[in-house]
């Protein structure tokens, strides 16, 4: 907008200037991961970046569900003195589709605020609000809450375990809440994954991979809800997480400028490693931006997978591996596999999860392709191999060709806690876990 007192455009000017810092916050230092640093907007920007995304039936109360959504990627426990906290200046949302139209009928939003600084350090216990919006009715579920500080060492942080316990807040309907740094609970080899799908051990399938993820951290939201307040007749749901910052939009009223802010989403996640690895590298930002309802217009990408043509340059011995009318992969990924998880017609990027769909008591890695049907793609559990499970759908696993690809890394490097919230603690940056100890020369 062109304005001609010049007071108007300094206002702009200033407002400029707001928009690039509440837009494009400070970045730590650059890393990857299965849904990390995806897209070249995102990758400038690690607190707004949604990296994993879990939901599953609780397995010690299956009466509830369990939505988790991380963001910032591999956090190092000892970056200090200003570690790694969610965004004063960012809306995390988690969001549920109830109709099978790829559009919010629940959603869950978290704004956090970061307490006053100790001496030299920064500190990471913040507090936090819970925010349900249903059509346009909002509801303020929870202010005030407090996040457990990270996990900076024995002395800063004694007695972790508790700290982080405390940090496990009950909501109105038996809900329960946490927000806070957890040990990344992905885990794949992916200094291997992105040296052009290398594997270090035969196809992957036994051992030997390397976990890039062992000893960083992120930063989780995890949410247990009873399964009665978001159960359907078919009692299927898509669920999907964002980030979104305030941008400033500039109007002119009667010759005065006037700002106004309005969020804008700058990053979106349902499935793991859809934007990563499907959508091309020019379209990244333009998928983060839109809602899974906008996804029928990617859907090429999906019957037509880059990974599968690459697959077949780099490893002709083990194909050839279908390059195209993939529909199995459309069924898994935009609208849910049929007698399973299947939402309808509707194109969309979500996780899907049947709330009828028993715990179970051994889960197995491979989820569906493992004969386990509570794993992913049927929702997804801490504990599912998605990297093993989507090289091998990709190759063609759901269309006869069973090829037993991998990466060589098999679970996490930490225990999953058995309760609410159910991934690990992190690790101390005292510790610090990849650091090397020199010897002593005394």
């Amino acid at each position: 907008m062109r304005t001609a007192a010049l007071t108007a455009l300094a206002v702009a000017a200033v407002l400029a200037v707001a928009v690039a810092a509440a837009v494009r916050a400070p970045a730590p230092a650059p890393a990857a991961a299965s849904s990390h640093r995806e897209a070249p907007l995102i990758a400038e920007d690690p607190a707004a970046d949604a990296t994993d995304l879990y939901a599953f039936r609780s397995p010690d109360r299956p009466d509830t569900v369990t939505i988790l959504g991380n963001w910032i990627p591999a956090e190092d426990p000892a970056a200090g003195p200003n570690w790694y906290v969610f965004s004063p200046r960012a809306r995390y949302g988690l969001h549920v589709d109830r109709t099978g139209d790829g559009k919010a009928d629940v959603s869950y939003y978290f704004r956090f605020r970061t307490k006053e600084p100790v001496a030299f350090l920064g500190n990471t216990a913040q507090t936090y609000s819970v925010t349900r919006v249903v059509g346009s009715r909002s509801t303020v579920l929870a202010s005030g809450l407090q996040t457990p500080p990270n996990n900076i060492g024995p002395r800063s942080t004694p007695n972790y375990r508790s700290l982080a316990a405390a940090g496990v807040h009950d909501l109105p309907g038996g809900a329960k809440v946490f927000a806070g740094q957890r040990d990344d609970a992905f885990f794949g080899d992916i200094g291997a994954i992105f040296d052009l799908v290398a594997i270090r051990n035969g196809t992957g399938a036994t051992g030997g991979g390397k976990d890039f993820f062992a000893g960083y951290g992120v930063h989780g939201i995890a949410l247990q809800l009873p399964i009665a307040e978001l159960d359907t007749p078919s009692h299927v749901i898509g669920v999907w997480m964002t980030t979104e910052r305030q941008r400033i939009a500039i109007r002119q009223t009667k010759g005065r400028a006037k700002a106004a802010a309005q969020w804008v989403q700058v990053a979106r996640l349902g499935n793991p490693l859809v934007n990563e690895v499907l959508i091309p590298t020019p379209l990244k930002d333009r998928w983060n931006a839109l809602g899974p309802d906008q996804d029928a217009q990617f859907a090429r990408y999906v019957r037509e997978p880059i990974l599968a043509s690459l697959l077949n340059q780099l490893y002709p011995s083990l194909g050839p591996f279908q390059t195209t009318g993939r529909d199995d992969l459309v069924a898994v990924l935009l609208t849910g596999v049929p007698n399973l998880n299947n939402t309808g017609t509707t194109l969309a990027d979500m996780l899907r999860l049947n709330l009828s769909t028993p715990v179970t008591a051994k889960p197995n890695r491979l989820g569906v392709l493992g004969g386990d049907v509570a794993g992913w793609p049927n929702g997804r559990r801490l504990g599912d191999d998605v990297i093993d499970i989507a090289e091998r759908a990709i190759a063609g696993a759901l269309i006869g060709k069973s090829l037993p690809l991998g990466d060589g890394v098999d679970a996490n490097d930490r225990t999953n806690l058995s309760a609410f919230p159910y991934e690990p603690d992190p690790r101390s940056g005292f510790d610090n876990s990849k650091g090397v100890t020199f010897p002593t020369t005394g």
